[in-house]
Parts: structure tokens; C-alpha cells; sequence
């Protein structure tokens, strides 16, 4: 059994201000895997809302007390509700809930079949005297019927939450987590009538514990084991009680439950682990729980912010054996760049990546987006942890190389746009491949409200006077700007450089062109053709553009350097660029899509 889907009207953000139910449309709607999915985004996004609604529908192993709150309702609606299906049965856990459930027709290798499916259902209503929630309910009806409690244990599922004290967890004491892990397992599972290996050795512990503090014999010092604590004990105990009170001192309580209690887990190697080894050593656990043989119920596991204590090394070796745990469905959050761009975002469906923006959910899985497999085979070579910062932004700006990451932050700034305050990523492609990376915000039913800037070089040169072929121009600009269907993706725009790369429009920009040249001349002090005379002014304007479009051809124009050299002048001097200069315009364009 898995999660396939969630449905939520009205819960948390999720929800439209007419607060109405609509059974046939739901204000977030998300399909899993029985796999791997893992929910990415901003703060703010409703990745701990969907865990929740989880929670609330099928509980948690650890037996978490659920409250409904206040918080729970989207802003002034009375009543929420959540949607969970269910799928994957074997006939034995089908067998559980025969009474609820649906059943759906599919085509598998040219041969219909029909499987069932099990619709659970939680509602809640805010009334003048609190909140009530209903019972859990199940079936193809409306609201269904409710589900027994018996079949309700078959569906809970295992949560780690965010920040957890995984030291806690795993330390001996009542309803210990690690008790709760051990005392399910097949190793732990008696015959009342035979006591159990662990009892057995506890009850013999105990004798001997018991025969020593009660031994007679004198010590070489004169004195004996019952002498010198039984006897006093006990003297007290009849003083204090009566006269017929005596004690026992034992090891424990010989009763297995009792002893899986007494138990902590630990890692050998590390007698002082850290939050990070302890957070590992409780997954470790819990994955024990869900790696059973025999479970007939949910192996699913919910995790809040698996970064939490993890170094970004110890992120991706979780991830990576995570991943490769059959037969375990895994739902996680994460805020880690370093999680992002370790995931197997993949042609082989191996994860299910969901991208929250805007109380909306998109999954990257194949065929729910625009990416190809090229595209899957692209991102899982090249999505590097500077290029996965883009799932977390409210607004992304792709660019080709470090000139432009360096140049747009000082030129939006100084148009009076802080692109940080306004959480808007950068991301440097370092090539022509932004394709790869647009087509994440491409989903195939709907349009992704996520601001995307392209820039990109027009890349076809001047001759050497600097004169173009306005006709090859045209052309290319044509091909570039068809690349991307921004008709339909209205989120998305491609802005191209007026003429061939950002160094040559910088150089003929009415706003930077003088700045510009300071700062290749700043650059390449040794270039002659690059100078200024005595009295301030460039010795040839002409001699300047021929060697900046020499240099541009054979690649040994330091544009990092230059670039930073520009930034820095732009933002000392606070010049914003003027409004008829075309050669900064596509610059201008892309700040104000991805900031307004």
C-alpha cells in the first residue's frame, strides 16, 4: 500500500476566498509515488501543511496526539477537508477494507484490469462552541462511511519531524520510540504461554542479583553482601512500614515489554555522537521498522527537513541511500540546496520532485512537464548546488556565465530593486542550455506562477568595423525566441541581447559605455589599444573596438574581471539605466519580470 494522492479544500493556505467545496475541485491537488518524492520550495510554500494533512488523515506510528487549531482553517472558511487515496494492495491488506473499497479500471499491456482503491476522507467544522472534526470516514460516496479502528491501525505511517532530539528518542524509557520499533518486529513477537528469550535471561539476571544481595557469607573484611545493604534496607522498611516489609533488589522487570524499554541504541565508534550522527542513527531505526518482511500495513515515511544536523556531505549520502530502499515509499521536505541537487531528477522515475510555489504543487515527474529525457539526463549531470538555489526563489533569472551573475544584482539595485529582498536566484547556467532548466517551470496542464528570466547572447558577430548582417540577426533572434513558448507560458520570458554578447552592448550602452571601457582598460592595463591619452579621453574610440571585438573572437577578454571592476563603479555611482538605451533594455526587461 502507498499514497497516491492528496486532496485538501480550505486546510492551511490552501483554499479561495469563497471558502467553498467543490468535491470535483480541489484547491491542491498532489499525486506521489511509491517511491521516493520529495516536496522543495520556498518557505512559506505548504510543505509542512501537506505532511500534516497526512498525519491528521492516517496517523503516525509514534502515536502523536493530533489537534485541530484555528490554523488549521484557510483564513475565514468554516470547514476544511482532506482527501487521501490509497493504492497498491495486496489481496491480504485489501482484505482489511473490503467494506470501503473503490475499484478502477486500467489498461496494463493490452489487457484491462480493475484494482482497487481505498478514498479516506477527514472533515472539520469551526462552530460557535470549538472545532469538531469528524470521524474518519472511507468509501466512493461523498463523504463515506466510517472506517473501522481495527483497519485504521493498517494505515499509519512513520514520521520523523523537523529539529528532532533523535537522542531522546532512541534513550531507554517509557513508550520509548525504539521500544515501540523492536516490539513489532518478528523477533519480538511471543506465545503468552512461553516467555520470551529476553525474559528468560532477565528472570535468571535476576536470581543471581538476588541470591548475591541476600548471600551470608562473610567477606574478607568480616562482613556479608545481605549485612550491609539487605539488612539495613529492610530495618528501615519495617520502621517506616511494618514490621513485616522487606525489599528486593533485581535487575528489572521481567516482562518484555518492560525489558524493550530498558533498551537505547548507540553507535559503537562514536561514544559522544553529535546531533547529525544521532539524527542518522534514529532514520536507521525507524527504517527498521519499515523494512519488515511481513507488514501488511503503509510503508510510508514522512520526514521534515532530513538536513536538520546534517552537513551537506551527510545530506547527500542520506538522500543517495534513501533512494535505493525498495519497497518504501518516502515523502520528504527539505530547504537544502545541497538535498535539491542530489536527487535523481531522472528519465528512469526513480524520484518524484515536487516543486511548491504559490499554494500550488508541480511535479517534475516524466510526462507532468515539458523536459524530455535529454533534458532529465542534462539536469542530473549539471544540477549543481549553486543551480538548485533556483527551486527555493520566488523569481529565477537565468543567465550563460559570471559576467551577467556579477553585472545584474548592481544593475538592480540600481534601478531601486533589491533582487535578495525580493528572493530572486540567479542562476548561471555556464552555457546555452537554459532549455534544460526552463522546461522545469513548463508543467503540461497549467501555468506555473513563477516568474523566469532568460538572458541570453544574440551571438552572431560583427565584421570587423563592427557592422552587422541585419538580415542573420533577425534569423537567429527568430530561432532563439522560438525556443521557449511564452505565448502559453506567460511566466516565462527569453530576452536576447540587442547585439551579439552583454560585453559589445555594454560597449555601445549610452548608459555604461564610458564605465565599460574604464574597466577593460583597468583590466588589460597593458593593452595599448585600450589607453586613454594624457588629458583623460581614449586615444582611438576606433583602435578600441577593433581589439575589444578581436579579443571577444578568441576568448582572452577577462569578463569576470571586467565585470566585477563595472559592478563595483555601478553601485558607487547608483546609475540606473536610462530608459531609451536598447543595448541594456533586455537587462532592464528580465529585473522587472522576475521583481514586479
Amino acid at each position: 500500500m502507498y499514497i497516491a494522492k492528496l486532496s485538501l479544500w480550505n486546510f492551511r493556505k490552501f483554499g479561495i476566498p469563497e471558502y467553498t467545496i467543490d468535491i470535483n475541485s480541489p484547491h491542491l491537488e498532489v499525486e506521489f509515488k511509491p517511491i521516493m518524492n520529495v516536496l522543495i520550495g520556498e518557505n512559506d510554500s505548504g510543505k509542512t501543511a501537506i505532511i500534516d494533512a497526512i498525519k491528521y488523515v492516517l496517523r503516525t506510528h509514534a502515536y502523536e496526539k493530533v489537534w485541530i487549531t484555528d490554523n488549521d482553517f484557510y483564513q475565514g472558511a468554516s470547514e476544511f477537508r482532506i482527501e487521501i487515496i490509497i493504492k497498491g494492495f495486496t489481496d491480504l491488506e485489501a482484505s482489511h477494507f473490503t467494506e470501503w473499497l473503490s475499484w478502477e479500471t486500467i489498461t496494463y499491456d493490452r489487457e484491462t484490469i480493475r484494482l482497487p482503491f481505498l478514498r479516506l476522507i477527514f472533515r472539520a467544522h469551526k462552530r460557535e462552541n470549538g472545532i469538531w472534526p469528524s470521524p474518519i470516514s472511507a468509501g466512493s460516496t461523498i463523504d463515506g462511511s466510517m472506517l473501522d479502528p481495527d483497519a485504521r491501525e493498517y494505515l499509519k505511517v512513520t514520521y520523523l519531524k523537523p529539529l528532532r532530539d533523535a537522542e531522546e528518542e532512541m534513550t531507554a524509557k517509557k513508550a520509548s520510540r525504539l521500544s515501540q520499533i523492536l516490539s513489532s518486529h518478528d523477533l519480538f513477537r511471543k506465545d503468552q504461554a512461553t516467555p520470551h528469550r529476553f525474559e528468560e535471561i532477565i528472570r535468571t539476571a535476576n536470581s543471581d542479583i538476588e541470591n548475591w544481595f541476600i548471600d551470608t557469607t562473610q567477606n574478607t573484611n568480616g562482613k556479608t553482601n545481605k549485612g550491609q545493604i539487605k539488612d539495613i534496607v529492610d530495618g528501615f522498611l519495617k520502621s517506616f512500614i511494618s514490621p513485616s516489609s522487606e525489599a528486593n533488589l533485581s535487575l528489572a522487570n521481567p516482562d518484555l515489554k518492560n525489558i524493550l524499554e530498558k533498551l537505547s541504541l548507540q553507535i559503537i565508534s562514536q561514544p559522544n555522537p553529535g546531533l547529525g550522527s544521532e539524527n542518522r542513527l534514529y532514520m536507521a531505526a525507524e527504517l527498521l521498522h519499515l523494512s519488515k518482511d511481513d507488514t501488511l500495513g503503509m510503508r510510508s515515511c514522512l520526514i521534515e527537513e532530513l538536513e536538520a544536523h546534517l552537513h551537506p556531505q551527510a545530506q547527500m549520502k542520506v538522500i543517495e541511500a534513501l533512494e535505493k530502499e525498495e519497497n518504501v515509499q518516502f515523502i520528504i521536505t527539505t530547504h537544502s540546496p545541497n538535498l535539491a541537487s542530489k536527487i535523481n531528477i531522472s528519465q528512469d522515475k526513480t524520484t518524484n520532485v515536487i516543486l511548491c510555489k504559490n499554494s500550488k504543487a508541480y511535479s517534475l515527474y516524466p510526462g507532468k512537464t515539458h523536459l524530455a529525457q535529454s533534458d532529465y539526463l542534462h539536469l542530473q549531470h549539471f544540477l549543481d548546488v549553486t543551480k538548485a538555489n533556483m527551486f527555493f526563489a520566488k523569481g529565477i533569472i537565468m543567465v550563460e556565465g559570471w559576467a551577467e551573475a556579477i553585472l545584474i544584482p548592481a544593475i538592480a539595485r540600481a534601478m531601486g530593486k533589491d533582487l535578495t529582498l525580493s528572493e530572486v536566484s540567479i542562476v548561471n547556467i555556464g552555457s546555452t542550455a537554459y532549455l534544460h532548466f526552463a522546461k522545469i517551470y513548463m508543467p503540461t496542464d497549467q501555468v506555473m506562477e513563477m516568474p523566469v528570466a532568460i538572458i541570453t547572447d544574440l551571438d552572431i558577430r560583427p565584421d570587423i568595423n563592427g557592422s552587422f548582417n541585419q538580415e542573420v540577426e533577425n534569423d537567429q533572434r527568430q530561432k532563439k525566441s522560438s525556443q521557449i513558448d511564452t505565448i502559453h507560458y506567460s511566466n516565462i520570458q527569453i530576452n536576447i541581447a540587442y547585439q551579439w554578447t552583454l560585453e559589445w552592448c555594454l560597449f555601445n550602452s549610452k548608459t555604461y559605455r564610458d564605465a565599460f571601457m574604464t574597466a577593460v582598460s583597468t583590466v588589460h592595463s597593458g593593452t595599448a589599444e585600450f589607453k586613454k591619452d594624457e588629458e583623460g579621453n581614449w586615444v582611438n574610440e576606433g583602435h578600441f573596438r577593433v581589439k575589444l571585438i578581436t579579443k571577444l573572437i578568441d576568448k582572452s577578454l577577462n569578463k569576470v574581471a571586467i565585470a566585477y571592476n563595472l559592478a563595483n563603479w555601478i553601485t558607487e555611482h547608483e546609475v540606473a539605466p536610462l530608459e531609451d538605451d536598447p543595448y541594456i533594455e533586455y537587462i532592464v526587461s528580465s529585473i522587472k519580470h522576475v521583481s514586479e
